[in-house]
């Protein structure tokens, strides 16, 4: 495009004005861009617009763009419509392009007047824009005295913008390849071609054109680019060196500098957006590791206090030369393999004090090594032993960054570059150690979590019983879920007690709520529940003082509970309940399951309720289902539908209890997920049991009258027994054991006879009755003492031995380990 030549005007919207000098030179000026929607509201709004018409851009955005841009219509006057203007009738005015009046690229000038200020003059330019985003017109907008070349006020009219990214705009590159829509008189070819050049020159440019108003680069641009490249380099170079930048080089650096901090800050904002994903502690180290290799280094190693690795309470105390430090991760560039030998991750070591990673634990501050010298590398090493490390670390740069949380290092990270790349500075120091600063909150917060859970399993397993799988006449597994995984402590829970007479007591209770205070209340009653059912009491008689108790502890908290006794010779089950969900019995002869009609009553801790109990009878091999409602119930669906779940789950057949514990909890689970009721919230307490019961035959009873010489009959018949049911090596301690019980019985006994009883089930039971309430203790003997020394041989001899009060009176009881056959 020739330059410098006068060319007749061509016709078009602001045709008209003769013919117009070129200028020599093209030259650069602040544009104003505005954006303006298909509402006519202002949607963007460029710093230069601000410079231009003096209004913020906070205050520009939503605004009509004819209350801010000159528009046609007004006059140099107190009559002027706009608050800056008029227009001087070149052109068509802005007005119609704002309003939507034209569909073609126009142009014009504007005179200003802002208040305080002379009148400016403004050059304009409004560009359709043809697409399905909400943009309708461009606006660019320019100082009129920014552009004058000479004294022909007509040179105005040929000047065309072009603008670049870097005017804030932005859609710009977007805009930039839908140029040839804007500029429709240019080819397809011409137009993107002219806009590749504008964006890689990188400002707007004006230039003078015979033909239309048309985005040009001018030749000199790229030398311009060229040698501003070099200088930027340059100065990259002064700066890498640490050597002081020359004064005609101090743009370049001050840019330098400005893209560093970008560059710094972009990096921060992605890793702090790639660490901390999870509160698992394990995760998030490698999160950490991993986040700085290779962006920041080549190298970088975790290390990580013993505490804070055992998921144990917060290290206290300045570290010292005996504090172990754990290699949790280590990520590299090298080869794979190069590190695993030398520094095996999971190693537990100390650091002594002249190396720079105790400066760096001790002082909580980084520590940079611009190059690890041959001598430093060896006493680095020497810890290591028989590895040496020096090839891997010699002739690197290094930086310590401390992982701190409250003013506590939890570890510290070691950070190790390759000799060919730059070495570790001033700069890489602050990033390191914001970076070490987010990462220690993050790994402090996955601590801190792993430490609550930990402490909640625990309370959560003390609280909950360790349940043997076969007592008395039955098979038992039980199943206990968290609702979540941030509320490991709950206050469901689930017991199983033996009872006098082979029975076993079930016993399932939910405190309603969750956390601490819900876990301490089911604690209280769990342990009530206990007490209460040694003392034999009927299931009505226990839940009736269990409300008692409650409303003495207080009336913050409710709960429901099921207590079942089972009576493996009598075959019966006795039930009391407290305004919790039914049990399931499941029939072993048809395998059919049912929910048990029992009277709901109140739930514990309402007070002043009754409490009613059934009796149903069983036959060997059915199963009982007691659970909690977080296994049933799910919000939004009717726990009716998750009873019926319940029990057509609870009737499907399985290899063993705790196969079919499995499949009800996943039964259930699908079918809400199914249901589309997302998943379960709330606790579950399950606790399912066999009821095999106890064949008579396993049974041997007889009633001894009150005469010291029953108790050689009972030597006798218990002698007899055992060796009828093949235990004759019991026989010896079990006569000893039963002549002392009954002596006891006989001597204590008011009226009633006294009852023996021998059970074989999985273990040789025998029980002894008598009408007298006072429990029987244990007592230290002396050696002239002639009583107490019964119970003490008792003790001695028996696998597990009891008292307990009954109705009538008391019983003692103990139990012996069966011969292996």
């Amino acid at each position: 495009m020739d330059r410098g030549t006068e060319r007749d005007t061509p016709a078009g919207p602001d045709a008209g004005h003769g013919t117009v000098t070129e200028a020599t030179e093209p030259g650069r000026v602040p544009l104003a861009v505005v954006v303006v929607d298909r509402e006519g509201l202002v949607s963007h709004w460029s710093r230069g617009a601000r410079r231009l018409f003096g209004v913020p851009k906070d205050e520009a955005i939503g605004r009509p763009a004819l209350d801010l841009l000159p528009v046609s219509g007004a006059l140099p006057d107190d009559r002027d419509t706009t608050p800056y203007g008029a227009y001087d009738g070149l052109g068509p005015g802005l007005g119609p392009s704002l309003d939507g009046g034209l569909s073609y690229p126009a142009a014009g000038r504007a005179r200003l007047t802002a208040p305080g200020s002379d009148r400016v003059d403004v050059l304009w330019w409004a560009y359709p824009l043809v697409g399905p985003g909400p943009e309708r017109l461009l606006v660019l907008a320019a100082d009129a005295d920014g552009l004058r070349t000479g004294d022909t006020d007509g040179a105005f009219e040929r000047i065309a913008p072009c603008f670049a990214p870097y005017t804030d705009f932005p859609g710009a590159e977007d805009l930039a390849r839908r140029l040839p829509e804007i500029l429709p008189s240019m080819s397809v070819g011409e137009s993107a071609r002219i806009v590749a050049q504008v964006l890689e020159l990188g400002y707007p440019v004006l230039e003078f054109s015979q033909n239309d108003r048309v985005p040009v680069t001018p030749d000199w641009g790229v030398a311009r680019r060229a040698e501003r490249k070099a200088r930027r380099e340059r100065a990259a170079r002064a700066l890498a060196a640490g050597e002081p930048v020359p004064e005609e080089l101090s743009d370049e650096r001050e840019d330098l500098e400005y893209a560093a901090v970008r560059e710094r800050l972009e990096f921060l904002n992605e890793v702090s957006g790639r660490i901390g994903t999870s509160l698992d502690l394990s995760r998030t180290i490698l999160e950490v590791s991993r986040a700085v290799v290779p962006r920041f280094t080549d190298v970088a190693g975790t290390y990580l206090r013993e505490q804070v690795v055992a998921g144990e309470g917060f290290p206290e105390g300045v570290p010292d030369t005996t504090t172990l430090w754990h290699r949790v991760a280590v990520e590299h560039t090298d080869e794979p393999g190069r590190w695993d030998d030398v520094v095996p991750v999971g190693e537990a070591m100390p650091f002594p004090a002249h190396t720079p990673f105790f400066q760096c634990m001790t002082t909580g501050e980084p520590v940079l090594v611009p190059r690890i010298s041959e001598e430093m590398g060896h006493a680095i090493a020497a810890q290591f032993e028989k590895r040496d490390i020096r090839p891997l670390i010699t002739g690197r740069s290094m930086l310590v960054v401390p992982l701190k949380a409250r003013h506590v290092v939890l570890g510290f990270m070691i950070l190790l570059r390759h000799p060919e790349r730059p070495v570790f500075n001033d700069m890489d120091r602050v990033t390191g150690a914001e970076l070490a600063a987010r990462a220690g909150l993050v790994l402090d917060n996955a601590r801190m979590y792993t430490y609550q859970e930990n402490v909640a399993e625990t309370l959560q397993d003390s609280m909950l019983p360790h349940i043997p799988p076969r007592m008395a006449g039955c098979d038992i597994a039980t199943r206990y879920l968290p609702g979540t995984l941030l509320g490991r402590v709950g206050g469901d829970w689930f017991d199983a007690v033996k009872l006098p007479g082979g029975r076993t007591a079930f016993v399932v209770g939910d405190v309603m709520g969750h956390g601490l205070n819900s876990a301490a209340m089911m604690g209280q009653l769990r342990t009530a529940v206990q007490t209460m059912a040694a003392l034999d009491l009927p299931p009505a008689q226990l839940l009736r003082n269990l409300d008692d108790l409650a409303q003495r502890l207080g009336d913050t908290y409710l709960a429901t509970c099921l207590y079942a006794v089972y009576d493996p010779i009598a075959s019966e089950l006795h039930l009391a309940n407290a305004g919790h969900i039914p049990p399931v019995l499941v029939r072993a002869d048809d395998g059919r399951s049912e929910l048990l009609d029992l009277p709901t009553g109140a739930p514990i801790g309402v007070g002043g309720v009754p409490f009613e109990a059934v009796r149903v009878r069983v036959r060997p091999g059915d199963r009982l289902m007691m659970c909690t409602d977080g296994l049933v119930e799910v919000r939004g669906e009717d726990i009716g539908v998750g009873l019926a779940t319940l029990s057509a789950s609870a009737a499907h057949p399985a290899a063993s209890m705790d196969d079919a514990c499995d499949t009800i909890i996943r039964t259930l689970a699908v079918t809400f997920s199914k249901a589309g009721r997302g998943g379960r919230k709330d606790d579950v307490a399950l606790l399912m049991a066999r009821l095999n019961g106890i064949e008579p035959d396993d049974v041997a009873e007889w009633r001894l009258a009150l005469d010291p010489a029953e108790v050689g009959r009972a030597r006798a018949v218990v002698r007899e027994q055992l060796h009828d049911w093949g235990l004759a090596k019991l026989a010896a301690p079990a006569e000893l054991m039963v002549s002392e019980l009954v002596t006891n019985a006989v001597r204590h006994a008011h009226a009633r006879a006294v009852e023996l009883r021998l059970v074989r089930g999985d273990t040789l039971l025998c029980e002894v009755d008598d009408d007298d309430h006072e429990l029987p203790t244990l007592l230290g003997t002396g050696p002239l003492d002639d009583v107490g020394r019964g119970l003490r041989v008792v003790s001695t001899l028996s696998r597990e031995w009891g008292t307990s009060r009954t109705t009538a009176g008391k019983t003692v009881w103990f139990e012996l380990t069966l011969p292996r056959r």
